[in-house]
């Protein structure tokens, strides 16, 4: 992502062709589901669930794809590989309400406590940005790896246009934040987990989706690894077209998940009826 040549670059990505239609679409769906009447009463239960099945989601893009009552009913977390990501997804999650208020003030401070959260090791790699010959556990993406110098630059740059805000639209936004720090890679593990929370904290907290039900990770791995890699090509190769088709792409991953709460609402009606 280029942060020169415009004044806001998150709001000219917005005028992308396609992107408006996309930001639409996905307003109108998260409309829909908060106007559901169980919303108004059950919405506590609703935001748990959705919790649970998008810490599920981000877990199943990064290597563990559990069934959601495997990960409801497990409480240890720390027997193979498969288990540890699920269980640094969900420690993601939760955590991830909780640095709300940091986020518009010191991104970078949030990225760093969200690798922390994840890795939970003593390793002094964990928490900061990787160094050049330090390795990188991210089998998902392949990309070419960015060097440590571009990774800090490209890093302040995001950081900067956080702080700064702008009209941009919050599917935007999170869009940019996921696809850089996917490109990026900038810490030695869990990039994905890392990614895909930051991005629920832009949704969260722009207040496009202040109650957190709307789980786009539900929608990343329904739509599957595949389409999501293809998509990540199109934001790393800065094309105009690459980077409105990983913004649709992470539009279609809202809408998806605006789907899976809606059925939980509506299930919990006829439960109530």
């Amino acid at each position: 992502m280029s942060t020169t040549g415009a004044t806001d670059p998150l709001a000219a990505l917005g005028a992308l062709p396609g992107v408006p239609e996309s930001v639409e679409s996905v307003r109108k769906a998260v409309d829909r589901v908060y106007g559901h009447r169980i919303m108004r009463r059950r919405s506590n239960e609703i935001t748990s669930e959705a919790a649970l099945r998008g810490a599920r989601g981000s877990a199943a893009l990064s290597g563990a794809d559990w069934v959601l009552e495997e990960v409801r009913r497990r409480t240890d977390f720390g027997s193979d590989d498969e288990a540890r990501t699920v269980g640094a997804a969900l420690r993601l999650t939760a955590e991830a309400g909780q640095l709300l208020s940091i986020w518009r003030q010191s991104p970078l401070r949030v990225l760093a406590r969200l690798h922390l959260v994840a890795a939970a090791a003593s390793d002094p790699r964990v928490g900061r940005p990787r160094q050049d010959g330090e390795p990188v556990e991210e089998p998902l993406v392949e990309l070419a790896l960015p060097d440590a110098a571009e990774v800090s630059g490209r890093l302040e740059g995001l950081s900067r246009l956080i702080v700064a805000g702008g009209p941009a639209p919050a599917l935007v936004t999170a869009a940019v934040v996921h696809g850089e720090l996917l490109a990026l890679r900038p810490f030695g593990s869990h990039n994905g987990l890392v990614a895909r929370a930051a991005q629920r904290i832009v949704l969260v907290g722009s207040g496009l989706d202040p109650k957190a039900i709307c789980s786009a990770e539900v929608g990343h791995a329904e739509l599957g690894r595949a389409a999501y890699v293809a998509a990540l090509d199109g934001y790393a190769s800065g094309t105009p077209q690459g980077m409105a088709a990983w913004i649709a792409h992470c539009g279609r991953a809202v809408e998806l998940g605006v789907r899976e709460s809606t059925a939980v609402c509506e299930a919990l009606q006829r439960g109530a009826a």
